[in-house]
Order: structure tokens, then C-alpha cells, then sequence
């Protein structure tokens, strides 16, 4: 991956020019990106390559009559960002910068912490915790914490894309330490699995384990042109009476000390489970339930882009088009829990 970066004179011409650095075939390591982005100016062109790859446009009005003006940047200044844009349609006149309506917008960290934020999380096969970031990053935990969350906003699937073929489905539950499965959802939350065999892997958070609620989350995700369907013989999956009648359901018998019975399992969705809790246990220790399912989203993000090696190159594209999140509306009480549970 090779980056094409501008550079603006102290008349304020732009110079374009082509960044020597490429990228290895595998995917990013943080030292590439250290050395790739060194500078606020760098930063930025990369950032207006991602977000008007034809050109910078004005956000008001839509116009590619645009001048540059260049800023100093300090500790003790207010301006955040060495570069704003300014349109020159006489009936606009706008003002804006690179970050501006992004996720990045209003952000006080320089962009190259971003980009380093962003390396580590791909990168991290068990997800990367706030006091991870803190310590690589040299921030306090609040603003190591809410950048987490702001990269995860992007990392949420289009829910229009549905899984096809054979497709594994079953249960996990995460939570507090509980002997048996009696009161299972006392102290842990639900999360259904769905991956679609040699494809993409869905988790979702789920308020409980009964058939309607499990039903309505498989609808979400799956096609009803789905082929087969794999689940264990909990009573909840049935798909009879349903859109998917039609798709040939086999249960592994799960309660009789069954695993495998030819091409019939569940191991693959429950191999992602497995890397799930080690991620819970060994990196987070803890997820509470308003967040549980952005954690799920980046997960499932990373893990279905594990062979991907512009991953890194992809989420700060798709970071470029996420709104902003003020942190006011991400400490709200149920913003983003999907149910309440009393």
C-alpha cells in the first residue's frame, strides 16, 4: 500500500508528490506507520486522500473551488488542526478542515495517535483496552478510552449484507462468574453467533435466550435463501413455521455428548467464541452491557478482515465517513444498549 501525500508551500501552492514508503503485502505494523506519518502534514493529506479522493470539495456547497490556508499549531493555541480549507464561491465561503463532520472532528490529539490507535486495534487479534492504549500512547485513560470507542464506531457492518450457504448458529454468554446453567442470565448477557461457513461471522447481543428473540436476530443476519442451517438441539431453534422452512436444519445433539456428526457441527462459530472469552478474560476482564455490543462489532470487523492486509487503510476510510461522537452522548445511560433490562 502506497500513500499519496501533498505538500503546501509557504505561499500556499499545493505540491503534490508521491510517498516513497510502500507498505508490505502482510498487514500494518506500527512501525510503518510511525515512519509513514512522522508529520501533522502528512497526517492530513492521507486523511484528504481518504475522505475526496477526486479532490477536496467544499462541505457546504459542494464546490472544488477551495484555497488552503496553513496554521501554526501549539499546546497553548486552540487550533487543532495545521490546515483548514476555504471556499471560494462568493455566496459560500465556508470554512473547514480534513476533520471536520468526522469521527475525528473536535478531537485535540494530533492524528498521528489516531493513526497509532488504529494500528494497534487491527492489529490485535484479542482487541486492544483503554489502559493498553493509555501506556502505548502516553494519554490518560478517559482519552484513551473514547478514542477506543470512536474507532469502533467504524467498525460496524452494513446490516443490508446477509449470510448464505451453510450457516453454524449458536449461543455464548458473557458475564459474571456463575456455577451450571441454572439462572444463566442472572449475572452474564446473551450473544447469538452466526457464521456463514467459509464466510463472515455476525455477534449479536440478544436480551434473552428465547426462541422469538433468537429468531428475530437470525432474520436480521440471514438470508432467507440460506441453504443449511446448523445449530445444537436447544429447543429454541426451530425452523419450521418460519421464512426459513425452506433451508435443510440439522441439530447437533449437544445434550447426549455429541460434537460432530459428519459435515453436521458447530465448531466453527464456536471457535470464534473461543478467541471471544480469551479476549474478555485476558485483555478487557470485564464488558459492561451499555457497550457489549460495539465490542462485538469490532470483533467480529477484525476477525472477518483477518486476512485483509489494508485493513488498516479500510477502517481509517470508513472512519473518515462516520459522524462525530460527542463524549456527552457516549456516557449516556442507554445510548447505545440495543434493550433495558431491569
Amino acid at each position: 500500500m502506497a500513500f499519496d501525500l501533498a505538500s503546501v508551500r509557504s505561499d500556499g501552492a499545493v505540491v503534490c508528490v508521491h510517498h516513497n514508503l510502500l507498505l508490505s503485502e502482510s498487514p500494518v505494523k506500527l512501525i510503518e506507520v510511525t515512519k509513514a506519518f512522522a508529520t501533522e502534514e502528512q497526517c492530513l493529506a492521507y486523511l484528504e486522500a481518504k475522505r475526496w479522493p477526486d479532490g477536496v470539495r467544499c462541505l457546504t456547497c459542494g464546490s472544488k473551488e477551495i484555497s488552503r490556508i496553513t496554521r501554526k499549531v501549539t499546546k497553548k493555541s486552540e487550533n487543532k488542526r495545521a490546515q483548514l480549507y476555504q471556499c471560494l464561491e462568493p455566496t459560500c465561503k465556508a470554512q473547514f478542515s480534513a476533520t471536520t463532520g468526522t469521527i475525528f472532528n473536535g478531537s485535540h490529539l494530533s492524528l498521528d495517535k489516531w493513526y497509532m490507535a488504529v494500528a494497534l486495534m487491527v492489529d490485535a487479534k484479542k482487541g486492544m483496552s483503554a489502559l493498553q492504549l493509555q501506556r502505548h500512547l502516553k494519554v490518560n485513560y478517559r482519552t484513551a478510552w473514547y478514542l477506543c470507542h470512536r474507532i469502533r464506531e467504524a467498525m460496524t457492518d452494513p446490516d443490508g449484507l446477509k449470510l448464505t450457504g451453510t450457516v453454524e448458529i449458536d449461543e455464548t454468554y458473557i458475564g459474571g462468574k456463575q456455577k451450571g446453567h441454572t439462572r444463566k442470565l442472572k449475572n452474564k448477557d446473551v450473544v447469538l453467533g452466526i457464521r456463514q461457513r467459509g464466510g463472515p461471522l455476525r455477534l449479536v447481543q440478544v436480551k434473552d435466550n428465547k426462541a422469538g428473540t433468537l429468531y428475530e436476530a437470525i432474520a436480521q443476519h440471514v438470508d432467507k435463501g440460506v441453504e443449511k442451517i446448523m445449530t445444537d438441539d436447544a429447543g429454541a431453534y426451530n425452523f419450521r413455521i418460519t421464512k426459513f422452512h425452506a433451508a435443510k436444519h440439522s441439530k447437533i445433539r449437544h445434550s447426549r455428548g455429541e460434537y460432530v456428526r459428519g459435515e453436521v457441527h458447530t465448531n466453527t462459530v464456536e471457535n470464534s467464541f473461543s478467541l471471544l472469552k480469551r479476549a474478555v478474560i485476558g485483555t478487557y476482564h470485564q464488558l459492561s452491557i451499555k457497550h457489549l455490543q460495539r465490542y462485538l462489532n469490532e470483533f467480529s470487523y477484525r476477525f472477518n478482515r483477518r486476512e485483509d492486509a489494508d485493513m488498516f487503510d479500510a477502517t481509517v476510510g470508513r472512519m473518515v465517513g462516520v459522524k462525530p461522537m460527542p463524549y456527552a452522548k457516549l456516557i449516556e445511560e442507554h445510548a447505545f444498549t440495543p434493550f433495558v433490562r431491569f
